[in-house]
């Protein structure tokens, strides 16, 4: 499939309290390389399988959470078309310098959601250090560690104004609807979407506290991959959430902890192939615990209400 404008999910800076404990969780045990500090104290992270300079941003605070999430999009003049658009959708957005805050990156436009997030799109960033090979190249460079992420995969994110959100993310920026779940009175509690041929780069839940993280997502290759990281998990003694499991949505292996400060982390794996021709899958109020826990077939509530 051609894909144009927004092209993948890029990156996330994360908020995190403790940034020994976290460089520790997210380096060590979760296997992603550390890329650099920044002047502010800000550690760089990347997946041994991304070419991007890095991926995960994490920034010590007094909370933790999500400060915003960026989008790889396939050309420059789109962000100038986005900008005039988005303005005209009545949202406020501004330009960031390139390599002000986030090395190796280009210039980005911010872009302050009706959820109350903020996502950045931009469409140039350097390659990393070390990336994955480009002639007649091994499977990695270098061996992974931990649980092997390859790398920044989507999140799950929690805010109102739902519709007007997922509206601008389809109208204005070209995502699609992959899967959503209906309410009762017809009005919808979740959206899946996507900008890509992967079934979901993020979802946004209607929620009445704006600019919430449910979790930050990072890709494994296939379901011993997901057990491998259960493993890791109860040997480390971290919060274990939800997993070994899979979803009904999306179909993908999946394993649900916590990082140190207490943001939700999520391994995903598998999933299947989405086209812009499918149908959206739609579920209801009745069957979203199969769709979320598809072998328990029930949710349980701090999954539903733990977010930072």
């Amino acid at each position: 499939m051609a894909i144009k404008g927004v092209i993948r999910a890029g990156f996330m800076q994360l908020r995190v309290l403790d940034m020994e404990k976290s460089v520790h969780h997210y380096e060590d045990i979760l296997g992603l390389d550390k890329v650099g500090e920044t002047s502010d104290g800000r550690v760089l992270l990347k997946g041994y399988d991304e070419f991007d300079h890095h991926s995960l941003i994490l920034r010590k605070a007094d909370s933790p959470g999500m400060d915003f999430m960026g989008f790889k999009c396939d050309c420059e003049e789109f962000l100038d078309e986005v900008y005039e658009k988005t303005l005209a959708y009545g949202l406020e957005c501004q330009w960031v310098d390139a390599n002000s805050d986030q090395p190796g990156f280009g210039r980005r436009l911010a872009v302050k959601l009706p959820s109350g997030h903020r996502i950045d799109l931009y469409a140039s960033v350097e390659l990393a250090e070390k990336y994955p090979g480009l002639v007649s190249p091994e499977i990695w460079v270098e061996q992974p560690r931990g649980m092997s992420v390859k790398g920044f995969d989507h999140a799950l994110l929690y805010g109102p104004e739902l519709d007007k959100t997922v509206k601008y993310m389809t109208g204005v920026l070209g995502f699609h609807i992959v899967e959503r779940c209906d309410k009762p009175d017809g009005s919808q509690l979740v959206y899946w979407i996507t900008s890509s041929n992967k079934p979901h780069e993020v979802a946004f839940l209607e929620y009445d506290k704006p600019g919430k993280l449910h979790h930050v997502a990072f890709a494994l290759d296939n379901w011993n991959e997901i057990g491998h990281a259960a493993d890791l998990i109860t040997i480390n003694d971290i919060s274990m959430d939800a997993g070994p499991m899979r979803h009904g949505v999306t179909r993908g292996y999946t394993n649900y902890f916590f990082d140190p400060s207490g943001n939700r982390n999520e391994t995903y794996a598998g999933g299947y192939t989405y086209c812009p021709d499918h149908p959206i899958r739609v579920w209801d109020m009745d069957n979203i615990g199969r769709g979320i826990f598809y072998y328990e077939r029930k949710l349980n509530d701090r999954f539903l209400a733990i977010v930072t």
